[in-house]
């Protein structure tokens, strides 16, 4: 019987840390086709001397220069031949069978594009995870949130999440993707440098006729904010220049300038909000992104969709605010917000 093969590709950034703590349970991984490679972004520690030493198993691939998640991984997997790939963080634990049960489902179903495990925190390993918990979601008005995660606040994993599901994003954290796929659609958005690039691949994906799922019985711990913390202002000036850049090239051109204008308002509310916080930093982020989107939408940067498929149309979205209900309505789980 064939089975197909896995290639779990681990972008490396000055990680050694996470390299010794998570690789040993990535190498106890059961899958029967499988290998494993650290694919370095111009790391300045001595990631790569360590690996050599400890890990002569793995396969290094060298990135010349560090240009984020997206061009790294891009660069990457153009040397890998698999038939699937895993992006996986390097900040990631993951359990012995943690591959097996996503390729199966992958492999009964060829309009699986992408999927993701579960992911449940490591520092409080009955929590799921900020990054993906048990499936990423999007609201109407293009807010990505989670099964199991609504804007900071992580619910405690009791079981009931735990059903395979059709999610709109898959975490880039640990992403299974047909290595077809990836290079179809050419990969990851380099453009965002990091952050979002997988919700954006995601959409992508469904754009072109694929479906994303979450597979809860393969799960792996997260740590969270390796590169950089969820208080940090350029996650903040990413995380909202992403955003905008998403929305332009995936909604059809009937309604987007509006969308778009609609968006921008809401961030700049969420800027005086950082502003009333105290947190200076995070409202010149704010604005800087929207001035970045404004200058890379002048130009035309990318590639807009041109088909007709709006947002409420593809699985995985919420079709109501996601703010509106957390923040007034006080709905803080997913299953609050999905019964609604």
């Amino acid at each position: 019987m064939h089975v197909p093969s896995v290639a779990i590709v681990i972008l490396n950034w000055n990680g050694k840390k996470w390299l010794e703590k998570f690789l040993p349970s990535v190498q106890a991984t059961t899958y029967a086709n499988c290998r494993i490679i650290v694919a370095d972004n111009a790391s300045t520690d001595d990631s790569l001397a360590f690996l050599r030493m400890h890990f002569p198993a793995i396969e290094i691939l060298e990135n010349a220069t560090n240009d984020g998640f997206a061009k790294g991984y891009n660069i990457a997997l153009q040397q890998v031949s698999a038939d699937y790939y895993v992006l996986l963080n390097s900040d990631v634990e993951v359990e012995p069978d943690w591959v097996n049960p996503v390729i199966e489902l992958m492999e009964a179903n060829p309009l699986i594009g992408a999927c993701q495990p579960k992911l449940l925190s490591y520092h409080q390993k009955n929590s799921f995870e900020y990054a993906g918990a048990c499936g990423g979601m999007i609201d109407y008005l293009g807010y990505p949130f989670a099964r199991g995660r609504i804007f900071n606040d992580c619910e405690i994993d009791h079981g009931q999440y735990n059903d395979n599901k059709e999610i709109f994003w898959a975490s880039g954290a640990a992403m299974f993707v047909r290595a077809g796929l990836y290079h179809q659609l050419h990969g990851l958005d380099e453009s965002f440098f990091a952050h979002q690039e997988e919700i954006d691949f995601c959409w992508r994906l469904q754009l072109a006729g694929f479906k994303i799922y979450v597979c809860p019985a393969s799960v792996v711990y997260h740590v969270g904010g390796g590169t950089l913390q969820k208080e940090s202002p350029q996650k903040t000036y990413l995380n909202f220049r992403n955003n905008l850049m998403m929305l332009s090239k995936n909604l059809p051109a009937k309604g987007k300038l509006w969308f778009i204008l609609k968006r921008i308002t809401l961030n700049d509310i969420a800027a005086f909000q950082f502003l009333l916080q105290g947190k200076f930093k995070h409202f010149i982020a704010v604005h800087r992104s929207k001035f970045h989107y404004i200058r890379w939408e002048w130009q035309k940067k990318y590639q807009p969709y041109t088909g007709s498929l709006g947002l409420r149309q593809l699985s995985g979205v919420f079709p109501k605010s996601i703010v509106y209900n957390y923040f007034l309505k006080k709905k803080k789980t997913y299953t609050e917000i999905a019964n609604l």
